[in-house]
């Protein structure tokens, strides 16, 4: 399989990774790019032990870990919210901001696995199977994981 074969085949499956990640459709664009620009540089150090997909996924991660670590340095202001930028009332924005940083505070709260999937299922809205994949785990696990993300989220809505 060439890597023409690839792209077309898991682009769209890094790109929906990516934007789970950052949150910034531009930004995904190049880290995808940036990501099977990587994969051609280092193919020789894949070894067939995960999926191609899980592979490239592993990669773009990285990407993302440089990226926030290169604004940290810079002292780079956040990504912009595209849902503050449109027009609507300043009520409005204020609520749904409000509401937006309580449930990332909860989410926050996860371990790590059940935050990428949580964030993987609703800002990626990547398949069970798919998130499965990137893990290295069965759809079944991805199901449960999240399942128990969100009890884990439902619960801190009580306290």
């Amino acid at each position: 399989m060439d890597i023409e074969q690839i792209y077309r085949r898991y682009g769209a499956i890094v790109f929906r990774y990516l934007m789970s990640l950052c949150h910034n459709v531009d930004l995904a664009e190049e880290l995808t790019q940036e990501t099977f620009c990587r994969a051609i540089y280092s193919v020789h150090k894949y070894d067939g032990s995960c999926k191609i997909s899980t592979w490239l996924c592993q990669i773009a991660k990285h990407l993302w870990y440089q990226e926030l670590d290169r604004r940290a340095r810079k002292g780079t202001v956040p990504l912009p919210d595209a849902e503050m930028a449109e027009t609507g009332a300043v009520e409005d924005q204020v609520v749904l901001r409000q509401e937006k940083m309580g449930l990332f505070r909860k989410i926050h709260g996860l371990n790590e696995t059940e935050k990428e999937v949580v964030f993987l299922r609703l800002t990626g809205e990547m398949s069970f199977r798919e998130i499965g994949e990137i893990f290295q785990r069965t759809e079944n696990w991805a199901r449960v994981t999240f399942y128990r993300a969100k009890q884990k989220l439902k619960g801190a809505d009580s306290e």
